[in-house]
């Protein structure tokens, strides 16, 4: 994480992201929600933050602008647990056993991994770059 400037504090604790995983399923539907995730990623990895606590998502939520009253309504009615369960049956069909995973063709990689490692799984699966990127 130091290598690729991503901040980072010191862990004590290690908490449970389900419901964070419900409210960024939530704001990803919600226009600028995509902000979310790198303020959860902070919150957790950064500030330790406690990501199962209700109230705590709910100000991370209203810190990128998304509806405060809609976000505590998400996770009080539970609202994207079906979804996140289906994310979580397609994973484990995958075979997916960590975070991060990248899946192509039926192959992946698990873990965070340097950049150049992604390039190369990518060009193993004959994927084609996009305008502009350097992974050509």
């Amino acid at each position: 994480m130091d290598a690729e400037g991503l901040p980072y504090g010191p862990r004590t604790h290690t908490y449970n992201s389900r419901l964070a995983q419900e409210v960024a399923t939530w704001a990803d539907t919600t226009p600028g929600g995509d902000a979310i995730h790198d303020a959860l990623f902070k919150a957790y990895f950064a500030d330790g933050r406690d990501i199962s606590d209700a109230a705590v998502l709910v100000e991370v939520a209203r810190s990128v602008g998304l509806p405060a009253d809609e976000a505590a309504g998400v996770l009080e009615d539970r609202r994207y647990r079906a979804a996140v369960d289906a994310d979580w049956a397609k994973s484990r069909e995958y075979g997916v056993t960590g975070v991060p995973t990248f899946i192509s063709d039926g192959h992946g990689v698990v873990g965070a991994q340097p950049y150049e490692a992604l390039v190369q799984f990518l060009r193993q699966r004959h994927a084609t770059p996009r305008t502009g990127g350097d992974a050509g």
